[in-house]
């Protein structure tokens, strides 16, 4: 499906934005389609300071918690940090089980097996650690959903304390939302509406870091000791794909600066092994390397492999744990490709291809990567897709959602069809009966409000610019809005009738543009489209028949219009300017022969 373009619209006096916040009208342009219209909020983006993070004893039930971990490593009761398979679990755990460690309590954590216990707290695993005397549970990237187990935990005389950022359950009467909470000890969670903490948007590691933060405080340690965590805490911020404003953009910008030159032998010996050595580390490789590779542990092993690499204090042991992470997301990688394929072949040769909300069983997708297919699947159809496969006990997956169709919301109208399920608007896991997965199927899609605008994939432009403008002062200057990522896109700029001089297809695969692109009478830019060459071929063959490979091989006269971003392109120590392309037509002022 074509993307529609829109070019972003603000009303704001950029002049003066910047003049006075000293950046350029580009910059301030981009800004402002961000939101950041104040000169003052301006300033504060462009110069993050760890100075500005919130009091964590904001954060409602934040005094109870610690208060009950400090009672507890006093008294030398065992502690449990029960964590999650993801990212954001796996670096939430680890600072809270390193904070703890450092602080002589008597702590172990535990993170759930992915196929044998789903996510969040078991029922069965609470009794197996209260009989290895377990005194005190602290949760991290779950819990607000354990209703049952945490009333379990209670019974059996343990202490609970829940540290989350997942939405609140609730029950809906007559359109009317009641928020249903377990009965914790504690719960810290900002999304409580009775919170008074003025950032909702942490993830569970953020959380963490606030956790750590208001320990060492109680125990008159400089809470500036904490920020060693900031690096975990950013990769959880990023992988977890939470709005990177605010506080959590104060923590991934600091955590790329720390890992950068980390010290942290496991995460050391993961970048040397992904090859991004010799530069400073991006969100980019955050989320597409660094991440996968802590995600897939938890996908087809055990998450705890992870922990231990970012805990680990042996360069040997480091090495081959991160290699053993590499290699198992190379699987993953592997195992995905294959299903994405199938689903597609199988989504567009049937009925289902009219379906407004995808729900698709395939038995034999590893449960542990469903949510990867379904965004995958998303990707292609733009239409929220729900991945299901045949789990321990009953059908169980992850569904992906778009920007107009809140997920969450819309599987809790069809709770009684489901046995258990949690999420987020964009994205959801679910367990369900394989009776009523046609009828989930049918339901959803009966209740979908979605027209036929809102799924067309829409690419927003911040500013039309010529190419000619493009140097390495400009390029500098957007790397400074880093770290990119959800609420804080990297910004696309556009420009019409861009004569082609070149076109090389490259990559293994054969995947890869590379388009010579003139930027004035005398200079030209490359310009590199991942994934687009049979687009390419589609739309020149569109437009010239069987001719088009003539144009391929000889692109005289080829005029694009393109959507990129301008960066720097490294490579053997040689630097030279690059677009990244978006998305690319041909100009409808072309004239070819």
């Amino acid at each position: 499906m074509k993307a529609e373009w829109r070019l972003r619209v603000t009303k704001c006096d950029i002049d003066k934005i910047s003049k006075e916040a000293n950046i350029s009208k580009i910059v301030a342009k981009v800004l402002t389609n961000r939101g950041i219209k104040k000169v003052d909020e301006v300033k504060k983006f462009m110069n993050t300071s760890l100075n500005d993070l919130y009091d964590p004893f904001l954060i409602k039930d934040m005094e109870k918690g610690t208060d009950i971990i400090l009672d507890a490593i006093d008294e030398g009761k065992k502690i449990v940090v029960y964590g999650d398979y993801d990212a954001d679990g796996v670096t939430s755990t680890t600072i809270l089980y390193k904070a703890l460690l450092k602080l002589d309590a008597n702590v172990k954590y535990y993170i759930p097996d992915r196929e044998s216990e789903g996510y969040g707290m078991c029922s069965d695993r609470i009794t197996t650690l209260k009989e290895e005397a377990a005194e005190v549970i602290l949760t991290c990237d779950n819990g607000i959903s354990a209703i049952e187990e945490i009333k379990l935990a209670k019974s059996l005389g343990m202490q609970v304390i829940i540290t989350d950022h997942h939405e609140l359950p609730f029950v809906e009467n007559e359109g009317e939302k009641k928020y249903v909470v377990p009965d914790a000890d504690a719960i810290i969670n900002p999304k409580q509406s009775d919170c008074p903490y003025p950032f909702k948007l942490l993830c569970g590691a953020g959380i963490a870091l606030k956790f750590v933060q208001a320990l060492y405080i109680k125990l008159g340690i400089d809470e500036k000791e904490a920020y060693e965590f900031i690096e975990f805490a950013g990769i959880g911020t990023i992988c977890d794909v939470v709005d990177l404003i605010g506080e959590n953009r104060i923590i991934a910008k600091h955590a790329l600066k720390m890992i950068s030159k980390t010290k942290n032998l496991g995460l050391k010996s993961l970048i040397e092994v992904l090859g991004i050595t010799g530069g400073e580390i991006k969100s980019y490789n955050i989320g597409f390397m660094i991440g996968p590779c802590i995600n897939a542990t938890g996908r087809l092993d055990t998450a705890a492999l992870s922990v231990e690499l970012l805990m680990c204090e042996d360069k040997e042991k480091a090495e081959e744990l991160a290699k053993k992470l590499y290699e198992l997301n190379k699987r993953r990688q592997e195992m995905t490709i294959k299903n994405v394929e199938e689903i597609i072949e199988y989504i567009e040769t049937s009925e289902l291809k009219n379906d407004r909300v995808l729900v698709i069983y395939k038995q034999d997708v590893h449960e542990s990567i469903a949510g990867i297919v379904a965004g995958k699947v998303r990707e292609k159809f733009n239409v929220p897709t729900i991945i299901l496969t045949k789990g321990k006990n009953m059908p169980k997956g992850s569904g992906r959602s778009i920007e107009e169709y809140n997920l969450f919301e819309e599987l809790v109208k069809c709770k009684e069809l489901l046995d258990k399920f949690g999420g987020h608007p964009m994205a959801a896991g679910l367990s369900i009966k394989e009776e009523n997965i046609l009828k989930l199927r049918q339901k959803l899609n009966e209740n979908c409000k979605l027209t036929e605008n809102d799924i067309i994939p829409k690419i927003k432009i911040d500013k039309r610019i010529p190419l000619s403008i493009i140097d390495y002062i400009f390029i500098d200057e957007l790397e400074k809005l880093e770290p990119f990522g959800k609420g804080n896109s990297s910004p696309l700029f556009a420009e019409k009738n861009i004569e082609i001089i070149n076109i090389k297809i490259m990559g293994k695969n054969q995947n890869t543009l590379k388009l010579t692109c003139k930027m004035n009478k005398k200079d030209t830019i490359d310009a590199i489209a991942f994934n687009k060459v049979e687009e390419l071929k589609e739309i020149l063959k569109e437009k010239h028949g069987e001719n088009y490979m003539k144009i391929l091989n000889n692109p005289i006269g080829l005029k694009l219009d393109i959507i990129f971003y301008p960066s720097i392109n490294e490579y053997n120590g040689h630097k030279s300017k690059q677009l990244k392309i978006k998305d690319f037509r041909i100009s409808k002022e072309l004239n070819n022969k």
